[in-house]
């Protein structure tokens, strides 16, 4: 029986797992303003398919951890259907759902067991194995008429930032755009300002600390900015890193999932900044433009080294040896 006294913040998964939802509301309701029906319908389809082989899952292994709808698998489809392109066609968004939920959850044993992250695993396998219908991005100034969503538009397609300078050097970083949402990208990722007004809201209500946000910026900033001061048309400008692509998104939303980090304050920062490190790598010297979903799968699968050596010692413990009374 546990005798001592202890902390508890009265935070329950449901609890979490809904503030996090919620602080995606805006970056939702962007994406309507932005791509219309389309958007809406892909993350509906989402929602719906991960909800369902939730409940399958769970109904097979009833020893595993949650329930249907503590949040969890909420959560997990929303960031997998942001991290798509607005467009996409809705069987990818189910066919990313099923994975994510079944081949990224349950098959480690459900809520709490996984060791990837489920919503970048499915990700990366839709990318690897449809890498066409992935990186079809469309213009969301195409589907608007003055201030109104033009019906019956199907958009004009055009390269992200970071892939149109990957494909062809040119740098075209409109920061205004940048900050409102105002430009193509995958459907959450393009309103820097709203992505960071959630994080930072999530931080203040105790959601997750600051350590990995804060550790991962630095990490893919720092090179990136010494990258650009040593070759300016090597890479793009450190703005245009810092807004551009999955950063904030990755930083606030996906990292800092508890099951697949670190425990300690330390393992956390290590963890951050080996992330941000990672997707400045992908970034600066890779095939892809982006390397925010392959970067939180590395990290994912050095986590449990880092929390062996980065846990901090037991009360009592000296050198590896029990202190004598």
């Amino acid at each position: 029986m546990l005798t001592a006294p202890h902390a508890h913040q009265g935070l329950s998964v449901d609890t979490l797992m809904y503030r996090v939802n919620i602080s995606l509301l805006p970056v939702v309701i962007l994406a309507f303003l932005q791509y219309g029906p389309q958007s809406v319908l892909l993350i509906f389809c989402c929602l719906l398919t991960a909800l369902v082989c939730e409940a399958l899952c769970l109904k097979l292994n009833p020893n595993a951890q949650g329930h249907t709808l503590d949040g969890a698998a909420i959560l997990t489809a929303l960031i997998l259907a942001l991290s798509l392109p607005p467009h996409a066609p809705l069987w990818l968004g189910a066919l990313g759902s099923f994975i994510a939920i079944v081949f990224g959850k349950h098959i480690y044993g459900g809520l709490g067991q996984n060791l990837f992250n489920p919503a970048m695993l499915a990700r990366v396998v839709l990318l690897i194995a449809f890498p066409v219908e992935m990186t079809r991005w469309v213009d969301p100034a195409a589907f608007y008429d003055g201030a109104f969503y033009r019906l019956g538009v199907d958009g004009v397609t055009s390269a992200t930032l970071l892939g149109g300078f990957k494909e062809s050097g040119h740098q075209h970083l409109h920061l205004l755009a940048n900050l409102l949402g105002n430009r193509n990208g995958s459907l959450g990722e393009t309103s820097f300002l709203l992505l960071l007004a959630g994080g930072l809201w999530l931080i203040w209500q105790r959601v997750f600390s600051w350590h990995i946000p804060v550790a991962t910026l630095l990490g893919c900033l720092v090179p990136g900015t010494l990258h650009w001061l040593i070759s300016p048309t090597g890479i793009v400008p450190p703005l245009a890193q810092l807004t551009s692509g999955g950063l904030i998104l990755g930083a606030f939303y996906i990292l800092t999932d508890p099951v697949t980090g670190p425990g300690s304050v330390r393992g956390r920062l290590i963890f951050g900044a080996l992330a941000g490190f990672i997707t400045y790598c992908i970034r600066a010297f890779g095939n892809f433009p982006e390397g925010m979903a392959f970067a939180v799968l590395l990290v994912n699968a050095v986590t449990p080294l880092i929390d062996n050596y980065t846990q901090p010692k037991a009360y009592g413990y000296v050198g590896g040896k029990e202190k004598s009374s």
